[in-house]
């Protein structure tokens, strides 16, 4: 069976030097806040493009304390895409605001800037576009229409590290942007991490009090805050693995154009679309097909473990039924999340795995004809 992803192997050909970054740690004696982190975030942030990076506990609170930080809150509303994984949505409610939803462009899955002005109201504070499966959203038109609203704009760049967009990697080109360095990700923690990219000064302070209880000094809390706060020891280890980023994501982008050749003119296959002048990363190697749930039947079959992201839209989740939304309130997202199916894309698959998940894939093709 060619699995869907196989963190083990991932992790295992960088033994020595997660080792090697677990005795630094070790040896210092300093377990919080300490050097690592310090060390991670300029690395980071350099690698962004951008001045700072905050390293926090995950992906959502790096969400949610930027939405703080910006005194977002009860009675406001932050737009969101309607196809994305939930989180994005809950980082909006945990602040008390309101996420209002809007369609994605059916070929990208990303937030469709087109539909974004009709959604915005005198209560509309931020926007947050989502660079889903390692695909930047077409921020350009989205700046626009946020400086003529007088809007915020977060990056939810939680799978798309080192993405680029017209000639920029995602993390600095919004007033911020949250990442998520849970291990599945492009570069992905040995446990839970986040981080947020910002080129504000002012902002960039406060998120580091916020997600340290309110504190800049022991003991002296200035605001009312969290305890979010990236690990030494998962900052180390990100530091291991941020030197190897760009290579894995390249051999993503190899397997991602290997499937695109082999899979062009498949009977009922729908490929993704990437924007050619940018660059996508393959967090996620995303199709479609009319008959999903027998489509991976028969991939189970021919020994390849597919995934969906996400079966359920954040709309019909029973978390949000008090919004009100019913099926058929965002067609073109039910229609992604109920024919969409992810193929097996990580760095150390094999050229020989590659070759498997393709025949694969056409062999179920033909079977579900």
């Amino acid at each position: 069976m060619i699995p869907f992803l196989d963190l083990k192997t991932i992790n295992l050909r960088q033994k020595e030097r997660l080792q090697e970054a677990l005795d630094r740690v070790l040896d210092s004696g300093w377990l919080i806040l300490g050097k690592e982190v310090e060390i991670f975030e300029k690395e980071f942030a350099d690698y962004c493009g951008t001045k700072f990076c905050i390293g926090v506990a995950n992906g959502l609170d790096a969400l949610n304390l930027v939405l703080r930080a910006w005194g977002i809150g009860i009675g406001d509303e932050v737009i969101v895409p309607s196809n994305t994984y939930i989180a994005t949505w809950l980082a909006v409610s945990q602040t008390g605001a309101t996420p209002i939803p809007v369609e994605p462009n059916i070929h990208s899955y990303n937030l469709d800037p087109s539909l974004i002005e009709g959604a915005i109201t005198s209560r509309t504070k931020a926007i947050i576009p989502v660079h889903l499966y390692g695909h930047a959203a077409e921020m350009a038109p989205i700046m626009d229409i946020a400086r003529r609203n007088n809007l915020k704009v977060l990056e939810d760049a939680a799978q798309a590290h080192g993405a680029i967009f017209q000639g920029n990697k995602v993390g600095g080109l919004g007033d911020a942007a949250a990442f998520s360095f849970y291990p599945g990700k492009n570069l992905g923690a040995l446990g839970d991490g986040g981080g947020i990219t910002t080129n504000d000064p002012v902002l960039a302070q406060k998120l580091k009090i916020l997600r340290n209880y309110g504190s800049e000094a022991k003991y002296q809390n200035s605001i009312k805050g969290f305890n979010s706060r990236l690990d030494e020891i998962q900052a180390a280890f990100l530091r291991a693995k941020l030197g190897r980023l760009d290579e894995d994501n390249r051999r993503r982008q190899f397997i991602a154009k290997s499937y695109e050749n082999a899979f062009q003119g498949l009977k009922n296959i729908i490929l993704p679309i990437a924007n050619s002048s940018n660059e996508c990363v393959w967090h996620l190697y995303v199709i479609r097909h009319p008959k999903r749930d027998l489509f991976m039947q028969f991939l189970a079959k021919n020994q390849v473990a597919a995934m969906i992201h996400y079966p359920i839209p954040p709309h019909l989740q029973p978390a949000y039924q008090d919004l009100g939304f019913i099926e058929g309130s965002f067609p073109i997202s039910e229609e992604i999340h109920r024919t969409c199916i992810s193929l097996p894309i990580g760095p150390t698959m094999t050229d020989d795995d590659i070759e498997s998940v393709i025949v694969a894939v056409t062999n179920s093709s033909n079977e579900c004809a």
